[in-house]
């Protein structure tokens, strides 16, 4: 492929899997050191100190972001190879994995972007890195060039309708799980969403009825108890192809997912008992009432309490963003129990009981009040103030029948939520990259289709190459999940970057819509109100960051 007179490098590498080996070796040491460098600015006792944590915070969250480029870049170097083993490792794949091995390392070298106008350096780590030579220079040259690009974009066009450009890697169970919700979202959400946004309605209850009936909300509970006792991998992958259709119904099983997993790793054998059945068939939704309208991510200084009433509990606060809490039948309540306690230690966990209520009447039972927050995107569920006057709990119902829990019950959910967004912001991200082609592929131009201009191809093949690489990082994260090994820090990364790749494609897939983007008719509106959320909840990323860097150190 030329361009003015020049003659453009082969796009793919020889023996691209030893360059991306040996390019590892020099990241994986200059994280290292950076590790080294920020410990001893902020945790020179050995300690993390809170005061230089926050006064050091752009440095510190850098170092989160580049353990994520450095874990990413590990995990597509694995996929890459379990590929080549089983002879999948096509021309798309490599495309794909030496584009992301070109940019990222030129990213870890030049900036990492934490954000729009947030750009991390090696310098504020304090390090001057080599990544000019060997392996790691020449990937830097030569991996993401425009004829890579322009090379994989044209194995995209002629392999779209598929849901996923590259093989993902995954099991045949797996793929056949993916198979079956892709055609479900293609055929019963896709065709609905984009009015179900505009006109700001609750998703139907058939389709919560016939995502009950494919076992969604049982997918991970065990058989014992009434669930599929499938692993957090099929969990990734159906939350993933769901979300393509549509967020709201992708998001309609982390309410159960949270739940259940409180229940799980929580609950007494009679709470099991009694709720993972009716969760599992989707008998009963739940909703997660965590944030108050004053504490945001600061969770330890919740404010709402509850107070011992006989056997039972009587429960007094406001609580804010409450996703999908008008008709649902049970809300996991976080509020203070042990008086005299101004932080995570005093905190309870409820099962609280409630009456489905409807659109025009949302909170119907005696002590409980509220209101929907009109919001931009993310609307299939509806987002809700709730306010508790004198709301009676049953004692039975307080989790795992013990006081001052609540937040250590809570941290054991964090895994598993964060996995389960990533995943979303994978569907999201790839709902966006097939919109963003399907337009560039149909609108014409200065007589030709705008997917045949190198900067519209360029937004394209980076989106497909992000998506990979975010998907891989969840993936693996599921995977550590499975295995039953701590993955705070995989999952917290994987939702990192997931949220970041979301809101970067469905940025630029408006951008290639030009005008017609900003214009309500064109479904890539609703996706970037869509993936703006996957940012904030489940974790600011700012948080997230924070969290990454203490668990690094």
């Amino acid at each position: 492929m030329a361009h003015d007179g020049q003659t453009l490098p082969t796009p793919v590498l020889g023996d691209l899997l030893s360059l991306t080996r040996e390019a590892l070796t020099p990241v994986e040491a200059a994280f290292e050191e950076a590790r080294t460098a920020i410990r001893a600015r902020i945790a020179p006792t050995g300690k993390v100190d809170a005061v230089l944590l926050d006064s050091d915070q752009y440095a510190a969250h850098g170092l989160a972001w580049l353990a994520t480029y450095v874990e990413s870049l590990r995990q597509m170097q694995g996929w890459a190879e379990r590929l080549q083993e089983d002879g999948q490792f096509g021309e798309m794949e490599q495309l794909i994995h030496q584009i992301a091995f070109g940019e990222y390392l030129n990213q870890i070298a030049g900036g990492i972007p934490m954000n729009q106008g947030e750009i991390s350096r090696l310098s504020d780590l304090g390090l001057s890195v080599d990544l000019d030579t060997g392996a790691a220079g020449q990937l830097r040259r030569e991996g993401n060039t425009d004829a890579a690009r322009m090379a994989l974009v044209t194995l995209m066009r002629s392999n779209h309708g598929r849901a996923t450009f590259g093989a993902t890697g995954l099991d045949e169970e797996l793929e056949m799980i993916r198979e079956q919700f892709r055609r479900y979202s293609d055929e019963q959400v896709a065709p609905h969403a984009h009015e179900w946004h505009l006109k700001d309605e609750l998703i139907p209850m058939e389709v919560i009825d016939q995502l009950a009936e494919m076992g969604v909300f049982g997918l991970t509970i065990p058989e014992e108890f009434g669930g599929l006792g499938m692993p957090k991998s099929s969990m990734v992958v159906v939350s993933e192809e769901l979300s393509r259709g549509y967020i709201g119904v992708g998001s309609l099983g982390t309410r159960t997912e949270i739940a259940a997993e409180l229940i799980i790793c929580g609950g007494t054998q009679a709470q099991k008992e009694q709720w993972l059945p009716k969760l599992s068939s989707g008998e009963i939704l739940p909703t997660a009432v965590f944030t108050e309208p004053n504490t945001g991510s600061d969770l330890g200084s919740l404010r709402t309490r509850a107070v011992k009433d006989g056997e039972d509990w009587v429960v007094n606060g406001n609580k804010t963003w409450i996703t999908h809490a008008a008709r649902t039948h049970v809300m996991t309540v976080l509020a203070r129990t042990i008086p005299d306690t101004k932080d995570y230690r005093g905190l309870s966990m409820f099962l609280a009981e409630k009456t489905p209520g409807t659109d025009e009447q949302p909170f119907v039972d005696p002590g409980l009040s509220g209101g929907e927050i009109e919001v931009l995107g993310y609307r299939g569920m509806k987002e809700y103030t709730v306010n508790f006057d004198d709301f009676k709990v049953m004692g039975e119902n307080l989790l795992g029948g013990e006081e001052g829990q609540g937040f250590k019950q809570l941290m054991q959910t964090f895994e598993s939520a964060r996995i389960q967004t990533a995943a979303r912001a994978i569907g999201v991200a790839q709902n966006a990259l097939e919109v963003g082609m399907q337009y560039a592929e149909d609108r014409k131009q200065f007589g030709k289709s705008l997917i045949e201009f190198p900067r519209v191809a360029a937004k394209l093949a980076m989106m497909a190459v992000e998506i990979m690489i975010a998907r891989q990082l969840t993936y693996f994260s599921a995977r550590e999940k499975d295995a039953d090994r701590r993955c705070d820090l995989e999952a917290g990364m994987a939702k990192l970057l997931g949220a970041r790749v979301a809101w970067s494609c469905a940025d630029n897939a408006l951008q290639i819509h030009g005008g017609n983007g900003f214009a309500l008719e064109y479904q890539i509106s609703r996706i970037l109100c869509d993936a703006r959320i996957l940012n904030i909840f489940e974790g600011a990323g700012e948080i997230q960051a924070q969290v990454i860097t203490r668990r690094l150190l």
